[in-house]
């Protein structure tokens, strides 16, 4: 296979090293693999069968799960795009996942403000984006998967949105195949959801417990815009890899 060519920036032993630590990664995950799908099929039993998931805030410190998180997001193009630090794909070590593991256990996890851009929307608008830092981007999406295993399962088989092998092509396909009566479609969207959901709300499904500091922190994090820090208060960022309210609101099951 003829070699790619280097990317501007990019010095050929930087690209060889990120190349060995990604083997060295996918050994150690597939040598884990089972004891992730286990758990993860676990939790698809329980919510198949409608039982409560209890106590799932201690798996955050299950190092099996961030090695599956990596092997699932490193390939991702925003995967070596810098947030507010330096922090990307780049820089993964074991030690970093003991790092964020440590400071979970301890409760002392610090989320990082995410770096805000604008990306253009099919109306002339612009949509703010958040661009969260590496760390944060794999503590996420061992959540989310989480979090996917137990509620997918529970999910319509008509629900097409933001789920495994389901997406535009498999909704047109039931409309094609089974909505023979249909008319109209209609299209709604709740204007500005994302910015303007109540941190109050979604605080108050978690109630008075343990480890509520870290979903507090999470949505107050803030972002960085032109330099400068913006708090925020309300609303929830676009971008990362767990951040539609929906899986805020379901996060209140971690403790």
């Amino acid at each position: 296979m003829k070699e790619q060519p280097t990317k501007v920036g990019q010095s050929v032993p930087l690209i060889q090293a990120r190349r060995e630590g990604i083997k060295k990664f996918k050994h150690v995950e597939a040598c884990e693999m089972q004891t992730t799908e286990a758990y993860l099929g676990l939790l698809r039993e329980r919510g198949k069968r409608g039982l409560p998931l209890e106590r799932v805030y201690r798996q955050l410190f299950n190092k099996n799960l961030y090695l599956t998180a990596y092997g699932k997001i490193y390939r991702n193009k925003g995967a070596s795009t810098k947030g507010v630090n330096d922090d990307t794909v780049d820089g993964m070590s074991l030690d970093k996942i003991d790092a964020i593991i440590e400071a979970l256990r301890h409760e002392r996890y610090q989320w990082t403000p995410a770096k805000r851009i604008y990306i253009p929307k099919r109306n002339g608008k612009k949509r703010p984006l958040g661009l969260p830092v590496w760390s944060d981007k794999l503590l996420a999406e061992v959540i989310r998967m989480i979090l996917d295993a137990f509620y997918d399962i529970q999910f319509s088989e008509h629900s097409h949105g933001f789920r495994e092998n389901r997406g535009c092509h498999t909704a047109l396909q039931e409309v094609y195949h089974l909505w023979n009566g249909t008319t109209w479609i209609i299209e709604g969207d709740i204007s500005d959801c994302f910015d303007h959901i109540s941190h109050e709300y979604l605080l108050k499904t978690i109630g008075p417990v343990p480890g509520k500091e870290l979903i507090k922190q999470w949505l107050k994090a803030g972002y960085v815009e032109h330099g400068a820090f913006h708090a925020t208060e309300q609303g929830t960022p676009q971008g990362g890899v767990a951040t539609p309210p929906t899986m805020l609101q379901t996060l209140g099951i971690f403790f």
